[in-house]
């Protein structure tokens, strides 16, 4: 199977040797405010992108990897990353909390490198499907996939029901292919299959991002403009894509299945996950088709409780005489 598949387009705006920051995007989604409750320690990730590089914000949370490319002679072992998306994303999810650089989302998950994209950022059909198939073996949590092509390819399809039947969460990027017209509709796959948690994206401001793609198949949004995490050559750089939004709500899944896990005192299947994830949803009022359910906010049901809290205390003081 030859077609060939591509990260998501993104834009590279700047580039750093240091920074000491929680990224924007963390903020925007209050990551901080759950991890009270879990920093994402019992989850294990598969990002599929281009492999990652050496960085000292990731180095303690990569369990482990292979290379599916023919980048190193195809070598098995080597999963490097000679592009920067993978890293990137990486760190959005899983960057550690060490007193420097950046933080992800859920800065104590494991992430399982599986380089499925070579260092042009583009691959063949089958090295993806073997990837998630690889995945499924390793009996991760989560599959996070920044990367799209224009062709529905039935066993691509067949692997990511598999992934979903043995509740793996598998969210992906939705494109940037989008007009800001929610009347027209951008597809790419495998975001815009069914079983994918399609991912559009927004900016800091919580506009909706004029290339997210638009259709009945996305789920939510994420930040996804100005998104400042790890890169090549223990650098840092700041990207704008729905590439970006994804890893959002992957690291974001991490935190939600480490909570819900413990308070339900088992495994959630992979819908019962997804259904929690879109309790922490708030709609941000633009069409559908460009925002799914709305945006991650994770500390949302806490919120809601404490409004109801406050309500139950007024409602049970005595009247006054």
């Amino acid at each position: 199977m030859l077609e060939q598949v591509r990260l998501i387009d993104y834009q590279v705006m700047e580039q750093l040797d240091e920074t000491n920051e929680v990224p924007k995007g963390v903020r925007l989604i209050k990551a901080s405010e759950v991890w009270g409750k879990s920093k994402g320690r019992d989850q294990t990730i598969a990002v599929l992108d281009t492999g990652c590089a050496d960085h000292r914000d990731l180095n303690q949370n990569i369990i482990g990897g292979r290379n599916f490319t023919t980048d190193d002679n195809g070598n098995p072992e080597i999963f490097e990353d000679y592009n920067g998306h993978g890293t990137h994303v990486a760190g959005t999810i899983a960057a550690a909390e060490n007193g420097d650089g950046v933080i992800g989302v859920a800065p104590e998950s494991k992430l399982l490198i599986l380089k499925v994209l070579n260092e042009n950022g583009s691959g063949q059909y089958d090295w993806i499907i073997e990837g998630i198939h690889y995945a499924i073996e390793q009996n991760v949590d989560i599959i996070s996939m920044s990367l799209g092509g224009p062709e529905d390819i039935p066993e691509l399809h067949d692997a990511i029901k598999k992934a979903v039947n043995h509740d793996i969460s598998v969210v992906c990027a939705a494109g940037n292919e989008g007009d800001g017209d929610d009347t027209t509709r951008e597809r790419s796959y495998p975001g815009s299959y069914n079983e994918v948690i399609s991912v559009g994206a927004v900016n800091l401001q919580r506009e909706s991002s004029e290339f997210t793609n638009s259709n009945k198949q996305v789920d939510l949004v994420g930040p996804g403009e100005q998104i400042t995490s790890t890169y090549l050559d223990g650098q840092y750089a700041t990207l704008s894509g729905t590439s970006m939004a994804t890893p959002h709500i992957t690291g974001s899944l991490a935190l939600i299945k480490s909570i819900e896990t413990n308070n339900f005192e088992r495994n959630l299947t992979e819908a019962e996950l997804y259904a929690q994830l879109i309790k922490r949803t708030v709609p941000l009022g633009f069409s559908p088709k460009l925002e799914g359910n709305g945006l991650i906010y994770l500390p949302l049901l806490d919120y809601i409780q404490g409004v109801y809290d406050d309500l139950n205390v007024q409602i049970r003081k005595p009247l006054p005489n």
